[in-house]
C-alpha cells in the first residue's frame, strides 16, 4: 500500500519539498535584509539621535523612538505580505493535503518572526546610538564591549 501512495503521491510531496524548502530560504533573505536595513537606517541616524540625547532626550526615549518607528515599518509590511499571501493562496491551494491554504498559525508564525526580528534590529543600533557621546560623536560603550571588525 505504501508503494502506490508513494507512486500516486510522490511528484506532488517532491515538488511542496522543493517549495517548502525555497520559502525557508527566502524567509531567512527576508530575515537578513530585514535586519540590514533597519539597522543600516538607525545607524545612519546616530548623529540625529546623539543631538536628542545632547538636548535632553534620556536614553529610553531614544530607544522608544526607534522601535515605535520600526514597529509601525513592520506592521505595514505585515499587512501587505499577509494581503499578498492571502490573493495567492488559490495557486497553492491544489498542492496541499489535509493543510488549509490560510493557515492561521503559519501566516501569524511568519509576521510574528519577522516582526520580531524588525525589532531587534531595531533595538540593537539604537541601543549603540543611546551609547554616543552628543559632543565627540563617539561611541561610549567600553573597549572590551565594542565589536571588532
Amino acid at each position: 500500500m505504501d508503494d502506490v501512495v508513494d507512486a500516486s503521491e510522490g511528484q506532488r510531496r517532491s515538488i511542496l519539498i522543493l517549495l517548502g524548502g525555497f520559502a525557508g530560504v527566502g524567509l531567512l533573505l527576508a530575515v537578513v535584509g530585514i535586519y540590514g536595513i533597519i539597522a543600516y537606517w538607525v545607524a545612519q541616524r546616530t548623529k540625529e539621535l546623539g543631538i536628542r540625547r545632547a538636548l535632553g532626550a534620556r536614553p529610553a526615549d531614544i530607544l522608544r523612538l526607534a522601535l515605535r518607528q520600526a514597529l509601525s515599518l513592520t506592521l505595514a509590511g505585515a499587512s501587505l505580505g499577509i494581503g499578498g499571501a492571502l490573493a495567492l493562496t488559490r495557486l497553492l491551494k491544489a498542492l496541499l493535503f489535509e493543510v488549509s491554504a490560510t493557515d492561521p498559525p503559519t501566516f501569524a508564525g511568519a509576521a510574528l518572526l519577522l516582526t520580531a526580528v524588525r525589532l531587534a534590529a531595531g533595538y540593537v543600533p539604537a541601543w549603540r546610538a543611546t551609547r554616543v557621546d552628543p559632543i565627540t560623536g563617539v561611541c561610549e560603550v567600553p573597549v572590551a564591549q565594542r565589536r571588532t571588525h
